[in-house]
């Protein structure tokens, strides 16, 4: 099945897991694939990866909290393959400056605005990256990995928490300004992907997220990229402004 066949879609942030495999399913679904991530090693896996099942693929540095190198991958990807049809914007801040991502007592200023400025503003650069060649062809459509801290405070990470509900909202903007225009937005909120990142949480802590959600297993970075394409295809046609919980039933409402 190609629901995508000859669309240009840009994934930034596609090297990581979610990435990875988003980038991988969209190629297989006949997408045109522009992976832009701030990991040249990462690029050049998924690059491999796309290749090997005979994807179409250009690779770019991308670094969501720089608005000079968001440009230039936008602009790598219009070189290769033309206007952007679809966007994902999935990256978000990671590593050492996370863990200082704490209590609203307790974060700096420093790490609040550059938490937002990767986390919120890249996403928003790269809206308005693509949006002029949606409207153009009067059709497009974009898919924001938020979170379910969108949901459920935390004790910690109250910057990443704000920023995505930001995008969460920037998503419902989008949706609603340019909707009769053709161009659709959505976002998903996953719930625990078996990342490496979570798989480090150690047994005990997967094991207390399985039992607290409704699903006999966790997800996998495939769970989520299957949505991905789902939400990017005219399988989705009539889905805008909506954001998805893809976790396993972890965010049931009663």
């Amino acid at each position: 099945m190609q629901r995508l066949k000859g669309s240009v879609v840009m994934v930034a942030g596609g090297g990581g897991a979610i990435g990875t495999a988003s980038c991988i399913r969209l190629a297989a679904e006949g997408a045109k694939v522009c992976v832009g991530d701030i990991d040249e090693r990462s690029i050049a896996d998924v690059i491999d990866k796309v290749t090997a099942i005979g994807g179409e693929i250009e690779g770019t540095r991308l670094d969501l909290g720089d608005e000079a190198s968001i440009r230039a991958a936008f602009a790598a990807a219009r070189r290769r393959f033309g206007a952007i049809d679809l966007l994902q914007c999935n990256g978000a801040m990671t590593g050492a400056p996370m863990l200082h991502d704490t209590s609203a007592l307790d974060i700096s200023l420093d790490t609040w605005n550059l938490t937002l400025k990767v986390d919120l503003t890249g996403y928003l650069i790269c809206t308005k990256e693509a949006l002029p060649d949606m409207i153009a062809k009067k059709q497009g459509a974009i898919v924001y990995i938020s979170s379910g801290a969108v949901y459920t405070p935390e004790n910690v990470r109250v910057a990443y928490g704000v920023a995505k509900a930001g995008v969460n909202v920037l998503m419902r903007h989008v949706a609603h300004v340019w909707g009769k225009q053709g161009i659709r937005a959505n976002a998903i909120t996953p719930g625990p992907v078996l990342t490496p990142p979570t798989a480090a949480l150690g047994k005990e802590m997967l094991d207390k997220l399985l039992e607290l959600g409704r699903s006999p297993r966790l997800g996998v970075p495939e769970d989520i990229a299957a949505m991905v394409a789902m939400l990017l295809s005219q399988d989705a046609a009539w889905v805008n402004g909506q954001t998805i919980a893809v976790d396993g039933g972890l965010s049931l409402r009663q």
